[in-house]
C-alpha cells in the first residue's frame, strides 16, 4: 500500500510549486528514491492533463561516469540533455543517497569538466522551466540529522507538505525592505561583513522552486563585500565535507580561505575567475528547521540563519558575477550558536536570529508556527 504522504507531496509538487497544465511535459528526474513516490508523480501530473517524462538515476553508477569523465562524452550528453530539456515546460527531481560522499573521490578535474559541460543544461531549466528540487529521506540523511530513521521521515514529510502560503505576507515585507536598501552590515562571532544591496533584484523564496523553502534572496554588488567571516554550519560541496570555513575579502573577492580541508577549498574556489566573488546573499527562516545536517535544501533555510555563496549569480538577482561554482555557505545567528546581527543602512532589523521591525516578525518561528498550528 503507497503511503498517504506520498500522494500528498506530489500533489503538492505538481501543484503549488510547478503549477502543471493540460499539455504540459513535466521530467522527473528520480535520484535514488523508491518507485512509489515516482509513481505518485507520475499520477498527480497526468491528473492535472501534464505529459510526464521519467529518468532514473544511481549515485554509484553516476560516481563512475564521473571519475573518467571525458570532454567528448560530455560535450554529446550536453547536447542531448538541453535538447530534451528544451522540449520540457517543468522539471522536478527528487534525490536520495544514502551516501552523501558518492563522488568524494571523483578527480577534481573531472568533476570540472563535468559541471562545466553540463551547465548550459541547468541554465536552460533555471531559466526556462517551472521547477522544483527537493531531496528524499533515507537512513543516510537521518543519521546526517542525528534522528532515527522513523522521526526523520515524520520531520521530513511534515516541513516539504507545509502549507508555504503562510510565509508570504512576511516574505513580502522582507523583500520591499531589501529592495530599498543599501548597505548591509552583518556582525557576529568572528564575522563583520560589509556590502551594499543597491540596485540588485530581490527574490522572496516560498516553496516554488526548492523544497523544503523560507528565504529571501539577493545579491551583493560584485565587488562592494568588505570584511571577513567564518560559517559555523558544516557543508559538503562536491561529495566533501568541509567545516568552519573563513573567508576574508578585499573589494569583493576572497583573498584567504582557511577550515578544515583548506586545499580542497581553495581549488574549488579556484575553479574560475568568479569563484572567489559572491554571487548570492539569503536571509533564512523555516520554523521547522534548526540544526544543520549537511543537506544544503535544509542547511539554507534554518530559522534563524543567512547563507552568502561564492560564484553563479541568479538571473533574477545578477550582480554579473558569472562561475560554474554556487555554493551556499550558512551561518546561523540564533544565541544557541553565538548570536549575530544583520543591519539594512544602519538599522538593525534581525538580532540573534528574531526580526525586529513589525512587519518582519511575521517570519519568526513563534509568529509562524502558532499560525501553522491555527
Amino acid at each position: 500500500m503507497s503511503d498517504p504522504r506520498y500522494q500528498k507531496l506530489a500533489a503538492n509538487l505538481t501543484g503549488f510549486s510547478t503549477d502543471l497544465k493540460k499539455g504540459e511535459h513535466v521530467l522527473i528526474d528520480a535520484f535514488d528514491v523508491p518507485d512509489a513516490i515516482v509513481v505518485a508523480l507520475v499520477r498527480a501530473a497526468r491528473a492535472r492533463g501534464a505529459i510526464p517524462y521519467v529518468q532514473i538515476n544511481r549515485a554509484r553508477i553516476t560516481r563512475e561516469l564521473m571519475r573518467e569523465a571525458a570532454e567528448e562524452g560530455y560535450d554529446f550528453l550536453s547536447r542531448i540533455e538541453l535538447a530534451r530539456m528544451k522540449g520540457m515546460q517543468a522539471y522536478i527531481a527528487l534525490r536520495g543517497s544514502e551516501n552523501i560522499f558518492e563522488t568524494s573521490d571523483v578527480p577534481a578535474d573531472r568533476l570540472k569538466t563535468v559541471m562545466r559541460k553540463m551547465k548550459p543544461v541547468q541554465d536552460w531549466r533555471v531559466k526556462k522551466t517551472k521547477w522544483v528540487v527537493l531531496r528524499w529521506p533515507t537512513p543516510a540523511m537521518a543519521q546526517q540529522a542525528m534522528s532515527s530513521t522513523e522521526a526523520f521521515e515524520d520531520f521530513y514529510f511534515r516541513v516539504c507538505t507545509l502549507d508555504y502560503a503562510r510565509m508570504e505576507p512576511g516574505m513580502a515585507a522582507l523583500r520591499k525592505l531589501m529592495q530599498a536598501t543599501d548597505r548591509v552590515e552583518i556582525r557576529g562571532p568572528e564575522t563583520d561583513l560589509r556590502f551594499s544591496i543597491k540596485g540588485i533584484g530581490v527574490v522572496a523564496c516560498g516553496g516554488r522552486h526548492n523544497i523544503p523553502d523560507g528565504e529571501v534572496f539577493t545579491a551583493p554588488v560584485r565587488n562592494s563585500v568588505e570584511g571577513e567571516i567564518t560559517f559555523n554550519a558544516p557543508t559538503v560541496y562536491q561529495g566533501v565535507s568541509f567545516d568552519r570555513i573563513r573567508l576574508v575579502f578585499r573589494k569583493g573577492k576572497v583573498v584567504e580561505a582557511s577550515g578544515g580541508n583548506a586545499e580542497r577549498l581553495n581549488e574549488i574556489l579556484d575553479s574560475d575567475a568568479g569563484a572567489r566573488y559572491i554571487g548570492e546573499f539569503a536571509i533564512g527562516f523555516n520554523p521547522h528547521i534548526l540544526h544543520p545536517m549537511r543537506d544544503i535544501l535544509f542547511d539554507e533555510k534554518i530559522a534563524g540563519s543567512f547563507h552568502f555563496t561564492p560564484g553563479q549569480a541568479y538571473d533574477e538577482a545578477d550582480n554579473g558575477n558569472r562561475s560554474q561554482v554556487h555554493w551556499d555557505l550558512v551561518q546561523i545567528q540564533r544565541s544557541d550558536y553565538g548570536g549575530g546581527t544583520i543591519a539594512f543602512d544602519g538599522k538593525v532589523v534581525r538580532r540573534d536570529g528574531l526580526f525586529l521591525p513589525a512587519a518582519l516578525k511575521k517570519l519568526n518561528p513563534e509568529h509562524l508556527l502558532k499560525k501553522a498550528a491555527g
